[in-house]
Formats: C-alpha cells, sequence, structure tokens
C-alpha cells in the first residue's frame, strides 16, 4: 500500500525542505493536535544556555559524554577528567535542574535532567542545554522524551550518515504546558522514578562494597610503575613485547585473588558456542556493544531483518545468559539478559556469552564489573582505538569465589538494584503515555 500526502504550498517552510519524508501525514497530524492545544516553542519556556567550559591544567572535572546516557531513563554516568586530557568536545558546563538534549541522532532519545549540584560538570558540545526557566525542569525532561516530540525532531535532522538537529530546531520544537494538575501528575512521577533510580545506585553499591570487604580490597588501588625489569622468557612465554603489558600491577591482583579460593571464569560457568545463520527475511531483536548500559548494565535491542543483520551477528540468545564485552572490556559492558528476550534474539559475537546459575550470575555480574574484573580485562588487550580481548582471554578471568551465603547476599541487592530501575522505567513511561495521550488523542 502507498502511502500520500497532499501538501499546500503553504506548508511548505518557504521552501527550505522538498522531501517527501519531512512532509509525512504522521507528522503533520502532530503539528496540527499540537496547534490546537495551544503549545508554544520550546524557547519561550526555556533557555539555551552556553557556559563555556574552559579547562584547567590539574584540576578535575567530570564528563558527560551523549554515549554514557541511558536512553531508558536519562540517567548518565560521568568520567572523570584531568583539565589537560579535556577531549574538544568537553565544552558546556552544566547545573543541577539543566535539560540536556543530544542534538546528534535524535530518535535514539538521549536527554538527560541533570540531578546533582556538582562544581565542574561538563557535558559535550553535542547537547543542546536547556535551563527551564518558565516551566518544572522534570515536565521539560518527561515531554522531551515522549515519542511524538522525538519523531518531530527526527523529522527536523539533516544528513544521512550522522543525522543532526540543530538547537534552534530544537528551541522551536512545541511544547504543550497542559494544566498545573497535569503537570504535577508527570513532575510527581519523574520525581518518584529519581528516587527509585537512586535507590537502585545504593542498592548496586552495597553489593560492590560487599564484595571488595570479603576481598579485603575495598580501598584496593594499584598504579602504574614508571620502570620495572621483565625477563626474556617472560616476553617469549606471553608472545607479547609490549611494556604495558608487564605492568607490576596485574601480577599484584592475580596474586591477591589466588589467595582467595579463585578459579578460572571458564571453570564456573559455560561458554555459549552455539551459531546460527540467520534468515534473511525474518525479523530479529539484535544485541550489539552500543545497547548495553555500562552504568547500569541494561540491555536493550534493535529489530533488524536478518539479510541486513552484520555479519558478526550469529550467537543465539535465549534469556538469562550472561554477556560480556570483549571490545573495550574495561568499560563494563556487561549484562544480564532479561528472561523475556527469548524469541528471535540474536547478539553480536563482539561478546562472550555464559550460561549461569541464578545466584552465581548476579554474583559474576558484580565481581567482573569492579576492579577484580576491570584489571584483568585491562592485561591481555590489543589495540590501541579499540582495545580487545578474546574468548579465551574471558574465560581465563580468576573469580574469587566467596561463601554462597556472601554470594547470596550480593546476589539479593543486585536483584533489589533492578526491582528498582524497572519500577523507575515503568514510572517514566508512565509519565511519557501521559503526555503522549494528550498530543495524539
Amino acid at each position: 500500500m502507498i502511502t500520500y500526502s497532499i501538501i499546500q504550498k503553504s506548508r511548505l517552510e518557504g521552501g527550505l525542505r522538498l522531501d517527501a519524508e519531512y512532509y509525512q501525514p504522521e507528522y503533520l497530524k502532530l503539528i496540527d493536535n499540537l496547534n490546537m492545544l495551544g503549545a508554544v516553542p520550546v524557547g519561550e519556556v526555556a533557555t539555551n544556555l552556553k557556559r563555556k567550559f574552559k579547562p584547567q591544567k590539574g584540576e578535575l572535572f567530570q564528563y558527560i559524554e551523549i554515549s554514557e546516557v541511558d536512553l531508558s531513563t536519562g540517567e548518565y554516568n560521568k568520567a572523570e577528567i584531568l583539565g589537560e586530557n579535556a577531549p574538544d568536545r568537553a565544552q558546556w558546563i552544566v547545573k543541577q535542574n539543566d535539560v540536556i538534549v543530544s542534538t546528534v541522532r535524535p530518535i535514539r532519545n538521549a536527554v538527560s535532567l541533570i540531578r546533582e549540584d556538582v562544581k565542574n560538570l561538563v557535558c559535550s558540545s553535542g547537547f543542546a542545554v536547556l535551563k527551564p526557566e518558565k516551566i518544572e525542569p522534570e515536565y521539560l525532561f518527561a515531554y522531551l522524551k515522549s515519542q511524538p516530540i522525538v519523531k518531530l525532531l527526527d523529522r527536523k535532522t539533516t544528513a544521512t550518515m550522522y543525522p543532526a538537529v540543530t538547537i534552534e530546531d530544537i528551541l522551536e520544537t512545541k511544547i504543550c504546558l497542559g494544566d498545573q494538575a497535569f503537570r504535577k501528575e508527570i513532575v510527581d512521577a519523574v520525581i518518584e522514578a529519581q528516587r527509585e533510580l537512586g535507590s537502585s545506585r545504593y542498592l548496586y553499591s552495597q553489593a560492590e562494597n560487599l564484595l571488595l570487604e570479603e576481598l579485603g580490597m575495598k580501598d584496593f588501588e594499584i598504579d602504574d610503575d614508571l620502570s620495572y625489569i621483565v625477563n626474556l622468557s617472560e616476553v617469549k612465554s606471553a608472545r607479547r613485547a609490549d611494556a604495558e603489558y608487564f605492568q607490576p600491577k596485574y601480577k599484584k591482583i592475580i596474586s591477591k585473588l589466588k589467595s582467595q579460593n579463585a578459579k578460572l571464569l571458564g571453570e564456573l560457568v559455560g561458554r555459549v558456542k552455539i551459531k546460527i545463520k540467520p534468515k534473511s527475511e525474518e525479523i530479529y531483536k539484535y544485541i550489539e556493544i552500543s545497547d548495553v548500559n555500562i552504568g547500569s548494565g541494561d540491555v536493550g535491542f534493535n529489530e533488524i531483518i536478518g539479510k541486513e543483520l552484520p555479519a558478526n551477528a550469529r550467537i543465539p540468545i535465549k534469556g538469562g545468559e550472561l554477556l560480556i564485552s570483549k571490545v573495550r572490556p574495561t568499560r563494563g559492558a556487561i549484562s544480564i539478559v532479561p528472561f523475556d528476550f527469548n524469541y528471535n534474539f540474536i547478539c553480536s559475537g563482539a561478546f562472550s556469552v555464559f550460561k549461569a546459575a541464578e545466584v552465581l550470575k548476579e554474583y559474576l555480574f558484580v565481581v567482573l564489573r569492579s576492579v577484580v574484573g576491570k584489571l584483568q580485562f585491562e592485561e591481555p588487550t590489543t589495540g590501541t582505538s579499540y582495545p580487545t580481548i578474546t574468548d579465551e582471554d574471558v574465560e581465563n578471568i580468576l573469580v574469587p569465589v566467596l561463601p554462597k551465603p556472601t554470594q547470596q547476599k550480593i546476589a539479593d541487592s543486585v536483584r533489589k538494584s533492578h526491582e528498582a530501575r524497572s519500577k523507575a522505567k515503568q514510572l517514566l513511561e508512565q509519565a511519557k503515555g501521559k503526555i503522549e495521550n494528550l498530543i495524539e488523542k
């Protein structure tokens, strides 16, 4: 069936856009609905701030990159960086109650509400920084994450490789304010969701703290040595001659773990080695590295027809697996697959995939995302831009085997953390749903 629409010359926006996609009936209907609801431009209720960041040598700042925003909750991860190491993209200072919106690939919906009042918090130049002035920040956040608005922003994109909008596009987007009672419902839901997310972070930190305390590694830090001596026999055995590989810190953590009844990961769990060939005309739910949120471990997917899947999309997913990224492994892209990911799911070969019993799975999730796992992932990496490790490297990670009751406590905290995140997501979906109903109906 062919979908088409007839556009009046008066609606061609001055001839600035003549591509048919721009005038889809769906978009025109949303615009008409917003106009009937008396919506006003975002720029009338919020200001775009350009607090220019000037990095100072020796001064630490916290940096938010677009890729570190959780697309479902708006949570963000921060990297601590010294001023002299500031990337060129670290451009805008952000403050509590600012709403930051990605101008790149808006369909991904990377929108965050800055929840904290901290000094030297900086975001990428790929964000527009909005300061709500005549609207509650929680409402603006939820509104910009609602699907009708995401669609309208995506409509404005130019280019195909890296679709992007301008800050002016965001400021010109219409926002329906509703009445005070309606906005209060949305604000209350977002605030409650933020509380649940805070609880989730706290519960997970409890799990990791318990692990490190039991291992005697609560304040464990190992600095890089500036110089060290390595025997030629070690170089030959490792088949590596790069100095970084022989940093003494790796031997120190291995020695520490061997005193903790450690076993190889490959001895504790079985790696999924089955591979399939996707059917060209079938729709698959595909999980790639970027679908794992490194802050929370949540995992998402994209629906892709078989013939368009990447060549390494071969590992079938049945639900409940432990995924471990072999690309840039120290980032901690590790996830437990939900059990409802069980029909036509497939993941990238850039993951090592393991099957594990319930308690052990959550325990491993914490171990591998902690300093215990990250330092071991770091040692065997090869490459510079995209450091990688192999399945065998992952299987050879040493895992300290704590008593079962301790593993159970850690697993319980992880489950409660996931439950709190799930509740937060439900609250945000409900808030967005109310906005979507207002606009669409």
